[in-house]
């Protein structure tokens, strides 16, 4: 199988495994409000070090454009050949978003997921009113399957509903 921590070059966006020395910015990028409004209170510096070094089920690379890293995105794989998938998440600083950089970056990683995983469906399960990221994914090719009811928790205690999203191999829109 190919390598799981590829380096992956588009044209304005590169993935590439993360460094030690990404952590800090990656921290920072996960407390910005309009990140962490999705993804609730950052990670600490180590449990960042940690998912960088690859200690737990899903392979994070960072995101750059231009040289500076600019968010991160992730997959995870769901191995038991009866239900083989890869899930997609991915979060992008302020600076980064409403520019394309999103949708590239999911094209990029689901092509590799699909041509060097060996993977036929893709699921990715934005926030119900994360519309920004709904109109992202949907770009690339991800239908809407479904709304999961009170699927997560949110940064103000309550639970919010989760948008379940897929796609077949078939469906991939190819990244420019």
């Amino acid at each position: 199988m190919a390598d799981a921590h590829p380096t992956l070059t588009g044209e304005r966006v590169t993935l590439r495994p993360g460094h030690a020395e990404d952590a800090s910015t990656l921290q920072a990028i996960l407390a910005e409000p309009s990140v962490a409004r999705w993804w609730g209170q950052p990670e600490t510096h180590e449990e960042i070090l940690a998912t960088l070094r690859g200690e737990d089920d899903s392979v994070v690379l960072v995101i750059e454009v231009d040289g500076e890293v600019a968010g991160a995105i992730q997959y995870s794989e769901e191995e038991d050949p009866d239900y083989r998938h890869a899930g997609i998440d991915i979060y992008l600083g302020t600076a980064g978003q409403g520019q394309g950089y999103g949708t590239e970056a999911v094209a990029l990683l689901a092509q590799f997921l699909i041509e060097r995983r060996g993977h036929h469906r893709l699921v990715i399960d934005p926030a119900a009113d994360n519309i920004r990221a709904i109109r992202c994914y949907t770009a690339v090719g991800f239908r809407p399957v479904g709304i999961m009811r009170q699927y997560e928790r949110g940064a103000d205690g309550t639970w919010h509903d989760g948008l379940l999203m897929d796609m077949l191999a078939r469906e991939l829109v190819e990244p420019p």
